[in-house]
């Protein structure tokens, strides 16, 4: 015990002594913060029109939260803040920084803390689009007067200033590994939206108050993942008070995880070209850059999942490529002005897995019909349309599944040449792309049997266009919710879609480690708001992305020698092409020769 409280005095000394941040400690961060174009962005919007100027300048502010955040572990608090700026820096740096001496006691301390309080809050009121009060608990029907009468459009600018400046907070993470990106990377990503908490308790939706984090919301999912949205009249109150309902019981036992807090849509930056497994030596691989959080949008959980991904992808610059945009089953259920043909028009090309209810074919244009997410052949035998439907409903095997849907790739229409500006697609039928023969183009007949023959059923109104014509011109808006350019279910469909769902799933576990950024912990961010919980998870989400590359950094060998950490070991991945929807298949062992 006395070891404790002498160890606890001589850090108090120590305190007292003034410990300092070496100067080129801070002057690195300076550099960063200076090359963001964060300070220009943010003291237009802060500066003082009458009165005595502020006395942290806005550069100064933003050093004192980016060192915290690097000391911290990505957590930044103004108390730490407050410490770092006024009681660790040298003379020269405090003075370079604007800033004053405070007698380093408890008044001193004070009065720093409110310099420091009061500066941020002027910053975070600039940006803030909820008009709602924070802190204390609001008569319901108060806030609701004060959302109605709040302007949409100012609401709308400053979510819009509000999610540039967190991702501007971001990008300084990004600074030094964006020419590898631009050089190294293929431009896919993930997106998805993880759960972060909010530093205040959650109410049930009928409470005549609401939260003194009023901008946040609950978070439900259940055993089997349903929408949460169903379920948000549930609280534990509500529970206890109605354990006589059966069926509400019921559904409560479903509940699997339920937290008040916000949906943070990350999208994160990954190369599914490259596997990740280290190099032949041990040490990692230069040229397969880490899974990195590109940009990120905030907003309630299960609001508008698919604006608010496609908001975080408009955070990305244009100078960065575009490829492939892999999204869980939730996406493709937007309704495509609001997600899929946004990201279209962008340059991404999604890739989706599907619900149970979207199998088989899905949509049709000119006669070519939409089978899990690409335009087929009509004529394609049912047994390969309903493949998947099959395998579901156990009326075929997982390795009948695979051999169907590798015959399916005979029937695909495939692009004659690029997308035009506005998304439209010029399609070639099979057999003008010689995959099949098809008796209504003699032409292609006589290709040889390898080829499949191709016999359209006769319609009361003639063939139909795709058979007349040799090729078809398909709008975004054909099958918009559920098109993907790879065939579901191919060696190449699942190189991408894994890859990519692996990396996002893996980044949030990865900065929602307790003993790191702890994303999830409310307690990591402890002012209320949208707008100062955006901030503050922005430098969490950069110190996320600085560990991940200094961690590959060093396992990269440099001219020959041993790198300085080992690469993290992956874990034993499954062949592809042996994935199935119901499980992977087991690959029929190869027959011994005979002696």
């Amino acid at each position: 015990m006395t070891s404790k409280i002498d160890r606890r005095l001589h850090f108090a000394r120590m305190r007292s002594c003034g410990v300092l941040v070496p100067d080129d400690v801070a002057a690195s961060i300076l550099d960063g913060i200076d090359a963001s174009g964060l300070v220009e962005e943010i003291e237009p919007l802060v500066a003082n029109t009458t009165g005595r100027p502020s006395q942290l300048p806005v550069r100064t502010l933003l050093f004192g939260m980016s060192l915290a955040s690097a000391l911290h572990r990505g957590v930044v608090t103004l108390t730490a803040v407050t410490d770092l700026l006024y009681f660790s820096l040298s003379d020269t740096m405090r003075a370079h920084l604007g800033l004053r001496r405070y007698p380093n006691h408890d008044k001193g301390f004070e009065a720093g803390y409110g310099t420091v309080r009061r500066r941020f809050h002027r910053v975070v009121r600039a940006i803030d689009p909820s008009p709602l009060p924070k802190n204390h608990r609001l008569d319901r029907s108060e806030a609701d007067r004060i959302l109605a009468e709040a302007d949409p459009n100012e609401s709308a600018r400053k979510r819009t200033l509000m999610l540039k400046l967190a991702n501007m907070i971001l990008g300084m993470s990004l600074r030094e590994v964006r020419p590898l990106l631009k050089a190294h990377w293929d431009g896919s990503v993930a997106v998805d939206a993880t759960v972060v908490g909010a530093y205040a308790k959650g109410l049930a939706p009928d409470s005549p108050v609401t939260s003194t984090d009023p901008d946040a919301a609950w978070y439900v999912r259940t055993a089997k993942h349903e929408d949460p949205l169903a379920l948000d009249h549930l609280s534990t109150a509500d529970t206890a008070r109605q354990k006589k309902n059966t069926k509400i019981q019921k559904k409560v036992e479903r509940i699997k995880k339920r937290l008040y807090g916000y949906d943070a849509s990350l999208v994160v930056a990954r190369d599914p070209r490259h596997h990740g497994a280290p190099l032949p030596d041990g040490s990692a691989d230069p040229d397969a850059i880490p899974a990195l959080i590109l940009a990120f949008s905030i907003d309630k959980p299960s609001h508008r999942p698919g604006q608010v991904a496609v908001e975080a992808l408009q955070q990305i610059g244009d100078s960065l490529p575009r490829g492939y945009l892999a999204g869980d089953r939730a996406y493709n259920d937007q309704k495509p002005e609001n997600f899929q043909l946004p990201i279209r028009a962008m340059g991404y090309e999604p890739v989706y897995d599907y619900a149970k209810d979207q199998l088989g074919v899905q949509a049709g244009f000119a006669g070519a019909q939409l089978v899990e997410g690409s335009w087929y052949c009509p004529s394609m035998p049912d047994e390969f349309k309903g493949a998947t439907k099959d395998l579901i409903d156990e009326k075929i095997d997982k390795q009948t599944w695979i051999d169907r849907i590798r015959a399916r790739a005979a029937y695909l229409f495939m692009p004659k040449q690029r997308p035009d500006a506005e998304g439209h697609r010029r399609m070639m039928c099979p057999a003008e792309a010689n995959r099949t023969q098809c008796s209504l183009k003699a032409y292609t007949l006589g290709r040889g049997i390898h080829l499949p023959l191709v016999d359209p059923k006769p319609g009361p109104a003639g063939p139909t266009a795709c058979c007349k014509q040799r090729t078809i011109t398909v709008p975004p808006e054909s099958g918009a919710n559920l098109w993907q350019p790879l065939q579901y279910g191919s060696e190449a469909w699942q190189r991408v879609y894994f890859r990519l769902r692996n990396s996002i799933e893996g980044m949030n576990g990865y900065a929602k480690d307790t003993l790191r950024e702890r994303l999830e912990n409310p307690g990591s961010r402890r002012i209320r708001g949208i707008a100062a919980q955006t901030i503050l998870l922005a430098f969490q989400l950069a110190h996320a992305n600085k560990r991940k590359l200094t961690t590959w950094a060093d396992a990269i060998a440099l001219g020959g020698d041993r790198p300085r950490r080992r690469p993290t070991r992956r874990r034993k991945t499954k062949p592809l092409g042996t994935w199935t929807p119901k499980g992977y298949a087991t690959r029929p062992e190869k027959p011994q020769s005979e002696e």
